[in-house]
């Protein structure tokens, strides 16, 4: 199996995200964690991870065009991988895993955006050594066998990358960032009236879409792990395997195995599998210990995937 090239997928997931730092801290919209112990909870406050509403720079771009090309892309990206023998066939034991995962988490996704209950979900794996997987805007999931092979992926922590991958398109991280590519093309004054910013908006404008770009970028991981997280406890997959899952990649990037390494590039450069990562997962799992422990358990488990040979 060698590393595949597709004109038509996506540049970003799993392993190809912009952020280039440990998870932020809590800022704009994450406020997880900043009551102080002993405080009384806002009445509004809901069962699960806490991240604030969605960012209003995703009302500049329609979400019917974003899911619209998103799912045209998609069916593109799989005829390309089918001509190239790179589809796994829906017999694969693989795809049947991840797609029985996906159906016990997928009930849980119209609570983080009520669009979620018309999109036509899909779930394929990519033949490639890559070590990647996305999910597009429209429930268009993705894995690259790569991924499941090399770190030899339990299915907590299957569920733990597909749940931080759908929280993406859940909180429509996608139209948030081609919202604010649309946002520098129109006047700062213009911009701060229509998102009720005054004079705020004039100053973060003047920070260049730069600037604004890595600040969101980093916040939309952080966001993505939460409520991914939330995701795989209430399918009955346990939070934890995050943890687990990072400590694999921090192994892995130590590997004396030019392979590996090369392999891990990307994914190193823009996902630090940290200390501070793990800790920000441990610090948020009370948050969910109590879904996970009344949801209903897998009543099927896979076994990994099959080493790569070569």
């Amino acid at each position: 199996m060698e590393t595949l090239h597709l004109d038509h997928a996506p540049t970003y997931g799993f392993g190809r995200c912009d952020c280039c730092g440990p998870a932020s801290r809590p800022g704009r919209r994450l406020f997880t964690g900043l009551l102080v112990a002993g405080a009384a909870a806002p009445a509004w406050a809901r069962e699960g991870v806490q991240v604030g509403e969605r960012s209003k720079f995703t009302k500049l771009v329609p979400a019917e065009d974003i899911e619209q090309g998103a799912s045209l892309q998609y069916q593109r990206m799989l005829g390309e991988a089918n001509q190239k023998r790179a589809l796994l066939p829906g017999t694969h034991p693989q795809v049947q895993r991840l797609r029985y995962i996906a159906q016990r988490m997928l009930p849980f996704t119209a609570e983080w955006n009520p669009r979620a209950r018309q999109w036509k979900w899909e779930v394929n794996i990519l033949a490639s050594k890559e070590l990647n997987a996305f999910c597009m805007p429209a429930g268009k999931i993705a894995f690259y066998y790569g991924i499941l092979a090399e770190l030899q992926l339990s299915d907590d922590e299957v569920a733990a990358i597909m749940g931080h991958e759908v929280a993406h398109a859940l909180r429509e991280h996608a139209r948030e960032r081609m919202g604010k590519t649309a946002a520098t093309r129109v006047g700062a004054s213009v911009l701060s009236n229509l998102l009720g910013l005054g004079n705020l908006g004039d100053a973060a404008m003047n920070l260049g879409a730069q600037l604004l770009t890595l600040k969101f970028s980093r916040e939309d991981e952080s966001e993505a792990d939460l409520v991914g997280m939330e995701l795989a406890a209430r399918a009955g997959y346990d939070p934890q395997a995050g943890v687990s899952l990072w400590k694999k990649m921090g192994q892995k990037k130590q590997s004396p195995d030019s392979r590996i390494l090369q392999l891990l590039s990307t994914y190193a450069s823009t996902h630090p599998a940290g200390p501070e990562r793990i800790q920000d997962i441990q610090r948020n799992q009370p948050d969910v210990a109590s879904l996970y422990a009344r949801a209903p358990k897998p009543d099927r488990r896979f076994p990994p995937a099959e080493a790569l040979k070569g």
